[in-house]
């Protein structure tokens, strides 16, 4: 982490400076089925169309999104039913100011397919529920713990004045 010391100025991390606020993030997971869904639409309902927001998976092996991912946003007000899981490959536009990596998977594919594009790549290290075994309420306490930890990093990452509650 840089620090910027002048004799002028107190010591400013990079963590307090200001990032500046994308016209379009493409946020991607493993499957595009749980992590990477939740994030587009939490972005979604936030920035509405402030930001442009996709959402893929390096693999797309799913027919929908998780029902545990649709359950836990049902619980905040959000409806992820009708998402349909894609790849990077199936994007109409590549052209994104941002890519948001939620695995270590992701964040390695990402590099690997944005090393010609003029876009920021930013690496979020974000729990993956599916891991989680147990009944299930264990599992929908992680997915709720992931969904918090999205919605969080979110109003962290973007600067905007006003958050509705979820």
């Amino acid at each position: 982490m840089a620090v910027i010391i002048t004799p002028i100025t107190p010591i400013i991390s990079d963590n307090d400076l200001p990032l500046k606020m994308p016209d379009s993030v493409l946020f991607m997971c493993n499957f595009n089925a749980v992590r990477s869904p939740m994030a587009e639409a939490l972005t979604k309902y936030y920035f509405g169309h402030r930001i442009f927001t996709d959402s893929v998976g390096i693999r797309a092996e799913e027919d929908s999104a998780n029902p545990f991912s649709i359950a836990v946003m049902e619980e905040v007000g959000l409806d992820i039913s009708d998402h349909r899981p894609k790849k990077f490959e199936d994007l109409m536009d590549s052209s994104f100011d941002l890519v948001v990596t939620l695995s270590p998977e992701a964040q390695h594919k990402a590099i690997d397919l944005t090393r010609t594009y003029d876009c920021q790549v930013e690496y979020w290290p974000t729990l993956d529920p599916t891991a989680v075994t147990g009944n299930r309420e264990n599992i929908l306490a992680a997915f709720r713990q992931t969904r918090d930890m999205i919605t969080e990093r979110i109003k962290k990452r973007f600067d905007v004045d006003y958050f509705p509650k979820v």
